[in-house]
């Protein structure tokens, strides 16, 4: 467990950067710091591995206070991602995962595995880690700064603002990444960032900071429920509190049932089968039922015409959610993406469900946004405003 007692950071000319904060944060757990510019977030943020030093207080790691622990030692022992990723551009992608491994000394097949393992996770290739940063798009250098905060298997990672500068569609796709990562490998992550929709979506309990405070520290459902005061609510924002109750609903809830069919089937099965069962996408999986991708109807046309396999066509970029997801984090994607429909897979990764459009309809004003049609107008308008931002 991470304990922050008393702590206090104040800089020349008196003023408080943190102000005599204290929270408890249980291993596993997933933080979201999040807070008005200059609220001080990033400051506590900094102050747990000591690239800021803290002015009065204490933070103890199991009982142990940091302060006692050499700094450069312990910064190799929290994994420390930031918005400008931080890639080294003249070493490979190898070397730049196994940086903290390397200074730690560890044997060379040691790194080598730690790499290929965790460049797997992230779903690039291998063939990546000898490349250079240069050679990667921005979205995979940014999953590349994420795992290498995991190389060296620290148990509390921080993060400041890491997906802040990526377009909307490549930060999602990292929010999801980091949190599967984040619970399948039971890390304590602590997230700075400044969108309230991404501190919802990813955190198991919000600080809300204001002036070097803790204003309110709680669950996203809890705040969502009952805001601690003027300020929260105000920050917040009137169309997520209205947006309490579907907090709760998940897509197991409305999913159906998807079309599917095996990868090592013919595309003349394919088609035969997409064209009996009247759908424009058909999802592949293995013999175990793992979602591999899916084929649509540019799938048997142009040049994938001359293919014969199913493997050869395949779309394998598939936007997905697990089972628990909340429908309304789901129907968002959907409209933020433009999706048709999305998916719904297990722990396994085994395809499970499908949520489409259609058969969302009918469940968004009764259940997601109340029976009030006066308040189902205002967010269905707020959510058509922001989907043209």
């Amino acid at each position: 467990m991470l304990s922050i007692q008393n702590l206090t950071k104040t800089y020349r000319g008196g003023k408080n950067a943190v102000d005599n904060i204290s929270l408890d944060i249980e291993q596993g757990e997933f933080i979201a710091f999040i807070g008005t510019s200059g609220s001080g977030k990033t400051t506590a943020l900094r102050m747990i591995n000591r690239m800021v030093e803290p002015t009065s207080g204490k933070i103890l790691l199991n009982g142990k206070d940091l302060s006692t622990v050499n700094a450069v030692q312990l910064r190799r022992q929290i994994g420390y991602v930031i918005q400008q990723i931080g890639l080294m551009p003249h070493m490979t992608i190898r070397d730049n995962i196994t940086l903290v491994p390397k200074l730690l000394k560890w044997e060379k097949q040691q790194k080598d595995e730690t790499a290929e393992r965790l460049i797997e996770l992230v779903n690039l290739p291998t063939s990546y880690l000898d490349m250079y940063p240069a050679q990667l798009s921005g979205g995979q250098q940014q999953r590349i700064g994420v795992i290498r905060a995991l190389a060296a298997n620290q148990d509390i990672i921080l993060m400041d603002e890491p997906f802040g500068a990526l377009d909307p569609i490549t930060r999602d796709t990292l929010q999801d990444l980091m949190k599967d990562l984040q619970i399948r490998l039971g890390k304590t992550v602590i997230f700075v960032t400044h969108d309230m929709d991404e501190a919802i979506k990813l955190a198991d309990r919000i600080c809300i900071m204001h002036d070097g405070k803790v204003v309110q520290f709680d669950t996203p459902d809890n705040i969502l429920t009952n805001p601690a005061n003027a300020f929260v609510r105000d920050f917040i924002g009137s169309h997520r509190l209205l947006q309490q109750k579907p907090s709760i609903k998940t897509v197991d809830e409305v999913m159906i049932r998807p079309i599917s069919i095996t990868v090592e089937k013919s595309l003349d099965e394919a088609l035969r089968l997409m064209v009996s069962k009247r759908v424009d996408t058909l999802f592949v999986t293995d013999a175990n039922e793992r979602l591999l991708g899916y084929l649509n109807v540019d799938s048997f046309t142009g040049p994938q015409r001359n293919h014969q396999s199913i493997d050869e066509v395949i779309q394998r970029e598939v936007v997905y959610v697990k089972t628990g997801a909340k429908l309304q984090d789901t129907v968002r994607r959907i409209l933020k993406r433009n999706l048709q429909n999305i998916p719904v897979v297990n722990d396994k990764h085994q395809l499970i469900g499908l949520i489409t459009r259609a058969n969302i309809v009918d469940t968004i004003y009764d259940t997601i946004w109340g029976d009030e049609q006066e308040e189902n107008a205002l967010l269905v308008n707020h959510m058509s405003e922001e989907e043209r931002q």
